[in-house]
């Protein structure tokens, strides 16, 4: 049985995050999906629009989506040592960056291939984010 894994915050679900959804599930058996909570997004000086416990439950009701952990850090290789996952997906925004060409060195030691996708052009939440708040200013 292949095990997938996919992260990421998931605010404003959006086409880009179904085709990433979809895509891996295509190619394992059993899809697992970290959300990132809140105090993680924080991180990237953001707040989520939608709350860690409802984007949690808008994931896990994906119908490619076997399984939703929280993702309370950004060690990937933490994860995989709590799950045992055989892929992990990744948009292709973090293809050949440093970060992930160390990540992928330390996963190909445990056998994880790392596939990445095409990142959704045109759609993301920060510009549905944006979007709201013009709108919002406007009225």
């Amino acid at each position: 049985m292949i095990v997938g894994y996919t992260s990421g915050v998931f605010d404003l679900f959006h086409i880009g995050h179904l085709n990433l959804l979809r895509n891996a599930k295509g190619m394992c058996d059993k899809l697992v999906v970290g959300v990132t909570s809140d105090e993680l997004v924080s991180y990237k000086n953001k707040q989520s629009v939608i709350c860690h416990s409802e984007r949690m439950e808008i994931v896990r009701s994906i119908e490619y989506v076997d399984a939703v952990v929280p993702q309370e850090n950004m060690n990937k290789f933490e994860m995989w040592e709590k799950l045992k996952f055989n892929v992990m997906f990744v948009g292709d925004d973090w293809f050949q960056t440093e970060k992930w060409q160390e990540l992928e060195l330390k996963f190909k030691d445990v056998g994880v291939e790392i596939v990445y996708f095409p990142y959704t052009k045109g759609t993301s939440s920060t510009l549905l984010n944006n979007t709201l708040i013009k709108l919002r200013d406007e009225i």
